[in-house]
């Protein structure tokens, strides 16, 4: 599944090259400033921070939401206490769009992160260009050569790279390029399968200093605790939300007694 995601990502950044070329999608950002600082706002000392994530379907859950308005979900999340947002914007296996990062970012007050296959830097730039603060970098499926370039291009356009691992490889390869926020994935994106352990793995290998995120598989104020006695800074949850009937009421469910 992740080869075929990665494939259909590349037919598409192509079309996208085509429809707004790379010297002119530059051209567009020259003005562009990042006024939300997603790494502070995700690493306040003493507290857990929570990236909530609009997310309307996934290919190993199918449909998450079927009445999916991100500007409503987006304010009600930030409003519950959401230090950011995390917006899904591939259309084709997750029901996202980029005019969906564009409305969590002018509706709301938090800085928004753009979760997709990013493979190229045109891709960052294209996340600056819709109001993006922060862009994920999945380890797994770029070269290092590729993950250099587009931490580059997050460097030039202003925006904060959130560079995911999924193993003790992937977290190698991130320390080496110099991430400074890490999410640590419990799903394995090419099988789906869930580790639960690999937070607790992880963590004792990271130097200080970094922001640490743990994501999937945040079901209850249970999970929540236990990621909090192991030291991260942040979680990232989406599927527990997006199928709550009120994500609000359950962010107040997963963070009693942490907030």
């Amino acid at each position: 599944m992740l080869d075929e995601i990665v494939f259909t990502k590349q037919r598409e950044l192509a079309e996208a090259k085509q429809r707004l070329p790379f010297e002119e999608l530059k051209d567009r950002l020259a003005a562009h400033v990042t006024e939300r600082d997603f790494r502070a706002a995700i690493s306040v000392p003493g507290k857990l921070s929570l990236i909530a994530e609009l997310k309307r379907k996934s290919p190993s859950r199918g449909m998450l939401r079927e009445r999916f308005d991100p500007v409503s979900l987006a304010q009600m999340l930030a409003q519950a206490g959401a230090a950011a947002l995390s917006v899904l914007t591939d259309e084709h296996y997750f029901g996202g769009h980029l005019d969906f990062l564009r409305d969590a970012q002018q509706f709301t007050d938090v800085p928004v992160l753009r979760k997709d296959f990013i493979v190229d830097p045109y891709q960052v730039y294209e996340a600056a260009l819709f109001g993006a603060d922060a862009v994920l970098l999945i380890v797994r499926i770029l070269s290092e050569d590729a993950l250099v370039a587009c931490l580059q291009a997050a460097d030039t356009v202003g925006v904060e790279p959130f560079v995911e691992v999924h193993s003790e490889a992937d977290l190698k390869s991130a320390l080496g390029v110099g991430a400074r926020v890490l999410g640590i994935n419990h799903r394995d994106l090419r099988t789906f399968a869930m580790d639960p352990h690999l937070t607790e793995r992880l963590i004792p290998t990271i130097p200080a200093g970094k922001i640490i995120v743990a994501e999937s598989g945040i079901q209850c104020a249970e999970d929540v605790t236990r990621m909090q006695r192991l030291g991260v800074h942040a979680l990232l949850i989406g599927e527990a939300l997006m199928t709550a009937p009120d994500p609000a009421a359950k962010v107040r469910e997963l963070f009693a007694g942490t907030w």
